[in-house]
């Protein structure tokens, strides 16, 4: 495996996990609509789960902008 291989997977991991933290923050949100977030979870727990993922969205977009503007480097 390559140095561009790497890179390359390194890319997909990280807009993958994007995908899924926006599939999940959609999720929580609608859970708190409802109501529909589990017997154990209160309201307040749940508001945390969601702020949570916002706050990995926002690391999992910045690793993806660093490793985009590594790809152009180079």
């Amino acid at each position: 495996m390559d140095k561009k291989d790497i890179q390359q997977r390194a890319s997909d991991k990280a807009f993958s996990k994007i995908s899924m933290l926006t599939f999940e923050i959609s999720d929580n949100k609608t859970e708190l609509i409802t109501g529909n977030y589990g017997g154990d979870i209160t309201y307040d727990e749940m508001v945390m789960i969601l702020e949570g993922n916002k706050k990995e969205l926002k690391v999992w977009e910045y690793i993806a902008e660093l490793i985009e503007k590594s790809n152009k480097i180079q």
